[in-house]
């Protein structure tokens, strides 16, 4: 048993690293998401975000899902999620956890997202952070 974020979860290891050693980046082009990708790839996502995908060998930037949420004088507000193989055992779905950096929950999301081929069972490790306006987007 783990615990992540205060979720008590059951982590196949080995199934989520040989899934994310296989896996492309997060695959949309748009510039929110080239913006996401820089960060990842620049190691600029909050360091318990960044602590959290180190322990599960899971590379910041092969995320399986990315979404800007919105635009502010702070930055702009991302939904990002990391599927993992295994279950949840405790923790409250759905309820984020407000950190000091964003929120995070563990959550059971069916849509495929970027892991349409995610071996089963799974849940997503998921966050919601306001991320900086890179200088230098990440072109494909």
């Amino acid at each position: 048993m783990h615990v992540i974020f205060g979720y008590k979860v059951e982590i196949d290891e080995k199934a989520t690293r040989e899934w994310y050693d296989a896996a492309s980046e997060w695959g949309c082009s748009c510039g929110s998401c080239r913006n996401f990708l820089t960060l990842a790839y620049k190691r600029e996502l909050p360091a318990p975000v960044l602590a959290a995908l180190d322990d599960l060998h899971i590379p910041p930037e092969k995320a399986t899902y990315v979404c800007e949420l919105y635009s502010d004088s702070k930055g702009s507000c991302y939904q990002f999620s990391y599927r993992i193989a295994g279950t949840i055992i405790d923790g409250n779905e759905r309820v984020s956890a407000r950190k000091s950096w964003g929120a995070v929950c563990c959550c059971h999301d069916p849509y495929p997202y970027g892991a349409p081929d995610f071996p089963k069972p799974h849940f997503d490790l998921e966050f919601n952070v306001v991320l900086p306006l890179s200088e230098v987007t990440y072109e494909k």
